[in-house]
């Protein structure tokens, strides 16, 4: 592992030298940025093309992509003298022919990224993690996080990023910049390095954002970092390490996953689920009083829902289609939030839906 962040290192510093390619020649895409959230192995579906056609027949025009997906792994296969050769797995078979169509069909590419949670890092080294009497710690859902106090595990994820650089995406999202859910309920029985930053969660995570955001600037590239709501409805959400102005400051774009049915009783709604316009509402103009604190804003692009939260029960949830999720988006812009991203984890997405936000 050690040769493998010695190998990182020298790919990082060869990243900071002036970069003269093609991706610091590309041009910002000026239209607000409205998307949709596409997994690796879509691009390789027939769903795909469907989806190429909802982006060029409506008001979206953005694509999120999985570059590093949920368990770890690297969704392309690179070069062999990249050191993330080992991780990557080939749900993009043709990176290049992918970016090229994106290109042709006039479609922001956005690299989603996902950091702390990591089974495959985790697994390769355990000492880059948390663990147990009994061995790697999970979650309840069997997930490993990686330990955001280590800039080992920094420079692990921003060489991930460097990679979707190089395949020409405009932007790199962030998502899962977080510790575990309620790990401060476990953090005590865990044995973990939480020397750095005196074991302060928020200022891990608040420095790694700074640090990558730093780190990614020479390369003409937005970044762009996913939040819990939460994060931006309480002064900090402390457990996992979010302060919303902290990390606002440090990015171009926040996005806030603010499905209706994440949410418990809140803003006069005891039942958000089944009001997406009031949920979203009451969001945005909490959020838009944080974001007038900060002296130079990041764009607001928040996370809406189009699928059908059945896990709540009967009666804590409906079922999603054209009104719910033109609800959320009619809610956004009448607070003057324009961009969005649509997120459905199957990227099956509701027909016939009006995406533009007025």
């Amino acid at each position: 592992m050690r040769k493998f962040l010695l190998t990182l290192f020298v790919i990082l510093l060869s990243f900071s030298l002036p970069y003269h390619g093609t991706v610091l020649a590309a041009k910002p895409f000026q239209e607000p940025i409205r998307g949709i959230y596409v997994t690796a192995p879509t691009t390789n579906k027939p769903l795909f093309n469907e989806l190429l056609a909802l982006v060029n027949n409506t008001d979206l025009n953005a694509m999120v992509i999985d570059i590093k997906d949920d368990h770890g792994n690297l969704t392309f296969v690179p070069s062999k003298k990249s050191p993330y050769h080992p991780i990557a797995r080939p749900y993009i078979t043709n990176p290049s022919s992918l970016m090229n169509t994106l290109k042709a069909n006039n479609i922001y590419p956005i690299a989603r990224i996902v950091v702390f949670k990591d089974n495959v890092l985790a697994n390769q080294n355990p000492d880059l993690t948390f663990k147990t009497t009994g061995g790697l710690w999970k979650n309840p859902r069997g997930d490993s996080f990686t330990n955001p106090f280590l800039q080992e595990v920094w420079d692990y994820n921003i060489g991930v990023a460097l990679e979707a650089v190089k395949l020409g995406f405009k932007e790199i999202q962030f998502d899962y910049v977080r510790f575990p859910e309620k790990f401060e309920k476990v953090e005590n029985e865990l044995t973990y390095d939480k020397s750095p930053f005196q074991g302060n969660r928020v200022t891990a995570v608040s420095e790694f954002v700074k640090y990558a955001k730093e780190k990614l600037t020479p390369y003409n590239v937005k970044v762009s970092v996913d939040i819990f709501g939460n994060a931006t409805v309480t002064p900090e959400a402390s457990g996992i390490g979010q302060n919303f102005t902290n990390i606002s400051q440090n990015v171009d774009v926040i996005s806030a996953m603010i499905y209706p049915s994440h949410w418990t009783a809140i803003f006069g709604i005891p039942k958000p689920d089944l009001q997406p316009y009031q949920l979203v509402e009451g969001y945005a103009k909490v959020e838009n009083v944080r974001l007038r604190e900060i002296t130079n804003p990041p764009i607001s692009r928040p996370w809406l829902q189009d699928f059908t939260a059945t896990w709540l029960g009967p009666g804590n949830y409906k079922v999603y289609g054209k009104k719910e999720v033109e609800d959320q988006i009619r809610a956004l812009h009448a607070q003057g939030i324009n961009q969005y991203l649509i997120w459905n984890a199957a990227n099956k997405y509701t027909l016939n839906v009006d995406y533009t936000p007025y």
